[in-house]
Order: structure tokens, then C-alpha cells, then sequence
């Protein structure tokens, strides 16, 4: 198991990683042109058939440091907020969301070793800000979420931004509306805030979340300086020319 605990962000922020090439991203092609047909039927079926797989241990191990973590902070701060940023790659985005929030505690999850462990250009000391209001931490979301709803972690806001789309027809239990772990993933978070640039995933997503008592609009965002962008694939979406979309759900 492998976690980042970092209290360093820049205030002068550049929020490109130096491995970013923008304006070169192609567009996602699919042979759906809509939503998909067998959507509901997937999502009543995980909900009426809760997943039984059993826990990766790196997983458990991982989460057990943050549930620790969660549990102190609320402690100290009884008044504070948890915020998950979920996928969240190489950590640009949860960095940001705990510079926009320091009343929060931001946990970044990703499965990639190597991504968590990648430096964003322009996050450090040196321009005078820091922060130690987020942790980065390595993990299977199919098992963190679990865990996350089993200990009922108090999210005020639940991030998952770009991409995930698996944009092939066959390949819909993929995207997370289809996988089993949809009703748990939904049940964390006062407000869960998507983003892509495949406006039919947000939109089953809109579609499955109805399910589980979830309601909220898409919506373009504004093209924005690449570094203003929440993450690295946003930057590099908008500069290759396609519209970035944004779902937000609430109870």
C-alpha cells in the first residue's frame, strides 16, 4: 500500500504537469448516439444484488490510514468537511479543491501508484502558500467506496472528474453507472460533481443516479486559461477544441 501525504500548493499555481502536450487529444468516438438501452436494467440489477467480492488488502490497509485520518480531523474539527476526489490521478485537482477549501479535509484516491506519485509543475513551497489539508492516497475505488459507506464518512462533496468513459456499447458495466459499486459510490457525498467530455456518460449517469434519489443538471463549462483547469485532461481537452461537461447531483 502506498500513500502521499503532501502540505505543499503553490500560490502562484501552474496547474500543467510538465508531461502535458496541449491541443493534441482526440475526440471520443462511440457507436452509441444515445443512452444506452440496457442501462436501467443494469443499474436495478446492482442495486438489487449488492457486490459479496471480497476486499484487496492493499485497499483495506490504504483506508484504514484515512479512516484514522477522517476520524481525527472531525475530532478537531467538529465544524470541518470532508471532501473525496475520486480518480484523482496525479493529485492536481485535489490540491486545488483543498486550496479552495481550508475548511475541508480533501482525500485524493487513485489507483496508480506511479500517478500519485508524479509532481504537478507549479505545486510547491515556493511561491508562499501551503496547505495540510489533503492526502493522497493510492486504492481500488470498487473496494474504497465500499469501505467509505460500511464506516459512513460524512462527504460533503464527492469529485470524480474525467474520464472513464469505456465509450464502446459493450463495454457500459465499465463506465461507473454500470459497475457494481454504483449504489455505494452514490450513497457518498451531499453533492457528487462529475465532469467529461462525453456528454451521453454524464448523461446515464443523470439517468442511473434517479435511481437512487439523485437529481442535477449538465451543464458546458467555460473554456478557461490551461492554468485555471481542474486537471491535466481538462486543460488538454479544451485546448484540442472539445466541450467539457459538468453533471452535479444532490439529494
Amino acid at each position: 500500500m502506498t500513500t502521499k501525504t503532501t502540505a505543499n500548493i503553490a500560490g502562484d499555481i501552474n496547474t500543467l504537469d510538465s508531461q502535458t502536450v496541449l491541443g493534441d487529444s482526440k475526440a471520443i468516438i462511440s457507436n452509441q448516439e444515445g443512452i444506452h438501452e440496457k442501462l436501467d436494467e443494469v443499474v436495478q440489477r446492482h442495486l438489487t444484488h449488492a457486490s459479496q467480492k471480497p476486499y484487496q488488502k492493499h485497499t483495506e490497509e490504504a483506508f484504514a490510514q484515512m479512516d484514522a485520518l477522517v476520524k481525527a480531523f472531525l475530532v478537531a474539527n467538529p465544524e470541518g468537511e470532508i471532501i473525496l476526489d475520486a480518480c484523482c490521478g496525479v493529485g492536481q485537482s485535489t490540491r486545488l479543491l483543498a486550496q479552495q477549501n481550508p475548511q475541508a479535509l480533501v482525500i485524493g484516491v487513485d489507483k496508480s501508484d506511479h500517478r500519485i506519485n508524479r509532481n504537478v509543475e507549479g505545486f510547491d513551497a515556493d511561491h508562499g502558500f501551503t496547505a495540510d489539508n489533503y492526502h493522497l492516497v493510492r486504492a481500488d475505488l470498487n473496494d474504497f467506496y465500499r469501505l467509505v459507506k460500511a464506516a459512513n464518512w460524512s462527504v460533503s462533496k464527492h469529485y470524480i472528474l474525467y474520464p472513464n468513459p469505456w465509450p464502446k456499447s459493450k463495454h457500459l458495466q465499465r463506465r461507473w453507472h454500470g459497475s457494481a459499486v454504483f449504489p455505494q459510490m452514490t450513497s457518498i457525498g451531499e453533492q457528487l460533481i462529475l465532469r467529461s467530455n462525453w456528454r451521453i456518460y454524464l448523461a446515464e449517469f443523470q439517468q442511473a443516479a434517479k435511481f437512487v434519489v439523485l437529481h442535477g443538471e449538465i451543464v458546458a463549462l467555460p473554456v478557461v486559461d490551461a492554468s485555471l483547469a481542474m486537471t491535466p485532461f481538462e486543460a488538454k481537452y479544451q485546448a484540442s477544441g472539445q466541450v467539457c461537461w459538468q453533471l452535479t447531483l444532490a439529494r
